[in-house]
């Protein structure tokens, strides 16, 4: 039998090097979140301080920033740099994302649980998430729902595409590309998509469009996106909704998949050694998050045949575990 073939369909633009998206966002929408960062750090630094009764002579003398400069900061005027943001966090006493976080309207629990959480083991976090998933969701409902919606998650050459229409043929259930999803809703390529909106519009119809096929099909199988599990309320939105099964291999078979594609943006040599190093730096960065899916498998060497059945005997000890 074949081995696994490389995913010949629409790429994971975020997976290597050479994609059209650089980054950038345009000047004024730079300007704009730099603007509603400062006034969000004036008002949190302003608020602690009146939180412990601290002058403001006193605090720019506990941080060491000038009194004048520290007014500024808290107007939102001050070009507040990474150390300035330490020493304050420092002089308050608070973890530093708590001075730019956007998390007002969590309310002060929030904070609480939060810190309650970071004194937990690796262990225990996964066991309190589990528990707040039955608390707080419909657990039996969304264990039928898992039941008959399957995603396959990992790098670009991990296996998606291939395996995702074989999986979904022996199921009986439609296949859906989620990349696929995403051109069509935005009428122009995943490449343009990128160079148009950037990564967080990117991810933005990432988001509705995972929302519009969970509410449109009952069942069938999903090939994500290999940045999905990077947004927190996206992967955690698929982990709830879906059986998700982790299509691992070795950094080396990733990349000769991805080099059977003949890619233009990984033509010579350098970039061919860049995305050498992309994916193994994804890989090692990113397996915390593949590893929170409940199945996984590794598709190196291995045939379409056998690492569909592999799925399917995984799916089958899952469901009956569920009833």
């Amino acid at each position: 039998m074949p081995t696994l073939p490389t995913d010949a369909s629409v790429p994971d633009a975020d997976d290597f090097p050479g994609s059209s998206d650089t980054g950038e966002q345009p000047a004024d929408t730079l300007s704009e979140n730099a603007t509603d960062l400062a006034a969000r750090v004036g008002q949190r630094v302003r608020a602690a301080r009146a939180a412990r009764a601290l002058s403001r002579k006193r605090l720019a003398a506990k941080s060491g920033i000038s009194l004048p400069y520290l007014s500024r900061v808290e107007k939102g005027d001050g070009n507040v740099s990474i150390g300035v943001l330490h020493r304050l966090a420092l002089a308050l006493n608070l973890p530093i994302e708590n001075l730019v976080a956007d998390t007002d309207g969590y309310g002060a629990d929030y904070a609480l649980i939060v810190e309650l959480l970071k004194r937990q083991s690796h262990e225990k976090l996964g066991e309190i998430r589990r528990m707040l998933i039955h608390e707080v969701q419909d657990e039996q409902e969304a264990q039928v729902q898992r039941s008959r919606r399957i995603a396959l998650l990992g790098l670009r050459g991990a296996g998606k595409s291939t395996l995702g229409p074989v999986l979904a043929r022996r199921l009986s259930i439609p296949f859906i590309e989620l990349n696929k999803e995403i051109e069509a809703e935005a009428g122009i390529s995943l490449n343009e998509v990128f160079l148009i909106y950037r990564q967080p519009g990117y991810r933005r119809l990432e988001r509705r469009c995972l929302e519009r096929v969970i509410s449109t099909y009952p069942e069938f199988v999903l090939a994500a996106g290999g940045g999905i599990v990077t947004e927190p309320s996206t992967y955690e939105l698929l982990l709830h909704s879906f059986y998700c099964v982790w299509l691992r291999a070795d950094p080396e078979e990733h990349f000769r998949r991805v080099m059977a594609q003949h890619d233009v943006r990984i033509a010579n040599d350098q970039l061919k050694r860049e995305a050498m190093e992309n994916i193994t730096q994804s890989l090692c960065a990113r397996e915390n998050l593949y590893a929170l899916a409940p199945a996984c498998i590794d598709t190196t060497g291995k045939s379409i045949d056998a690492s569909v059945e592999e799925i399917l005997r995984l799916m089958a000890k899952h469901n009956s575990q569920e009833r």
